[in-house]
């Protein structure tokens, strides 16, 4: 017999061995088993009779029976606030997962001991509120953060209220808030959420003024709900005009998070571009997530001085952990606060740049798309390296104009970029929204389409890394295992930008 064939053998009586495990148990195995059962056994009848109030037949000495005081369905929690002296008392419902039988003077209770979790370092918040913003005269909009694992285990929720600011004529009201988790579970630690609080009737419409409330609740008995005050109006503040049209500008700009260390050069020509295409009845706002330091700075305060842009600082963002610097969170933001502002909000990146063919204009582009309240644009995306070689000295000319070459790389999916009537929009997302009235058109990118000059904004130097040669400016280019074609259609348009440029804010100073 083969060694293996010995092991397998053995192995073999091993199994039945695990299998008959009974008949190699001894005499006085068995009989200690014997005994364990019947203690077993015993200690059930014990609980039986513990519960029963009945004596137990087996003789054994019983512990006096268990009383609960006071019943469950009266019983009142107590809550001691650190930040004062007093106490709150007030209903638990009585499905109530933190109650538990009270063990008083003469009573034993059923718990063996009471363990403590004991928390260190910081959780997610309930609720982080940045804005909140009417919407019409019964209807206003809460963006914020909310804990991501509440909001996909659990069953959170929201009510809104409103508190009039004379309760002698006007009462208050409340309505069940409307969560939207617009961020298609891109959230980290946090997740953003809009609550959208809608009334039955108009409130505060009176000039009276009011306060709104959100009160979030966990969806659980495991922590108690949070009262925010999200809005106060001050009388004679509502005014129903600001949500009709005219709105002060045609287009407005809505940028997600600045971070990191940008390129001023790159934003100096992005903003000067698109202040020409966008016309002068357009506003551009900037969120300001770390990457606006004084040479970027430098390069907007003048667009900031003559009103053409606004700067929102929220570097405090980082505090909570949200998707790529909470860039979802901060677009919504921007959609309700400047809801009422333009005729067509842009959502797009500062290193991508909107273009129309020569002779039409942005507001013709517009007119094909005029009964939607969404479109969405083609992206054309560039090499960020590759420029044409010339005998002249390119170091001043702008990125736009010598990125030339276009990726023609067949069969990969291009991102998309969009445009929406924010009136009509309850929530809004990188790329488009989900949570409109109306619809939603793909433009082909025939009459308006946006270049995309990936990486180049926080690049630091002269972007032109590889040089083609003008034969073969007609000729697919492989550069890095990706096909490119010359596209030059932006280089007309520099000249016109930096002109229009000079004309705006002065001659400015090629930033290195």
């Amino acid at each position: 017999m083969s060694p293996d064939s010995a092991k397998s053998k053995e192995k073999e009586k091993d199994h039945s061995r695990l299998w008959h495990f009974s008949g190699y148990v001894d005499k006085k195995m068995t009989a200690l088993l014997t005994t364990m059962a019947a203690m077993g056994f015993l200690i059930v009848l014990n609980l039986q009779a513990l519960y029963s109030g009945r004596s137990c037949p087996c003789g054994i000495p019983l512990h006096q029976s268990i009383t609960i005081s006071p019943p469950l369905q009266n019983l009142k929690a107590t809550v001691i606030h650190s930040n004062t002296t007093g106490t709150e008392t007030y209903d638990l419902p009585k499905d109530n997962k933190l109650i538990k039988p009270q063990s008083q003077a003469g009573e034993v209770t059923i718990y063996a001991n009471e363990r403590h979790f004991v928390p260190h370092g910081l959780g997610a918040y309930l609720f982080v509120h940045m804005g909140t913003y009417r919407g019409g005269p019964n209807t206003f909009a809460t963006v914020g953060l909310a804990s991501k694992p509440l909001h996909v285990f659990g069953k959170p929720y929201f009510i809104c209220e409103w508190i009039p600011s004379s309760a002698k004529f006007h009462r208050t009201v409340t309505a069940k808030g409307w969560s939207i988790l617009p961020d298609w579970g891109y959230g980290r630690v946090y997740t953003v959420v809009v609550v959208n609080c809608t009334f039955d009737n108009d409130v505060g419409t009176d000039v009276g003024g009011g306060e709104l409330i959100v009160h979030a609740h966990h969806g659980d008995s495991f922590g108690e709900p949070a009262r925010i005050p999200v809005l106060k109006e001050a009388p004679e503040q509502y005014n129903a005009s600001v949500f009709d049209p005219p709105y002060p500008y045609d287009y407005l700009y809505c940028g997600s998070s600045l971070f990191g260390e940008i390129d001023s050069q790159r934003i100096r020509e992005w903003v000067a571009y698109h202040a020409k295409i966008f016309g002068p009845r357009s506003h551009f706002v900037f969120h300001d997530a770390g990457g606006i330091h004084p040479d970027v700075q430098k390069v907007l305060e003048p667009w900031v001085k003559i009103g053409r842009v606004t700067i929102q600082n929220i570097r405090e963002q980082e505090k909570y952990d949200g998707y790529y610097y909470n860039q979802f969170l901060i677009v919504n933001d921007c959609l309700h606060r400047y809801r009422f502002k333009a005729d067509w909000t842009f959502f797009f990146d500062v290193d991508e740049y909107i273009y129309t063919p020569p002779g039409t204009s942005l507001a013709d582009a517009l007119r094909s798309v005029a009964s939607y309240t969404q479109f969405t644009f083609e992206q054309m995306p560039m090499s960020n390296k590759l420029c044409l070689a010339t005998d002249s000295d390119i170091s001043s000319s702008w990125g736009f104009e010598k990125l030339v070459f276009h990726n023609v790389k067949r069969g990969k999916r291009l991102d998309r970029k969009y445009a929406i009537r924010a009136r009509n929009a309850f929530a809004t997302g990188i790329h488009m929204s989900e949570n409109i009235i109306g619809q939603t058109t793909h433009s082909k990118g025939r009459k308006i389409r946006y270049y995309h000059y990936h990486d180049t904004i926080s690049y630091k130097g002269e972007v032109c890394r590889e040089f083609v040669s003008p034969h073969k400016q007609t000729s697919t280019v492989w550069f890095e295992k990706i096909p490119y074609k010359y596209d030059g259609s932006m280089v007309p348009l520099a000249a016109a930008v930096k002109e229009f440029e000079l004309q705006q804010i002065g001659p400015q100073p090629l930033e290195s």
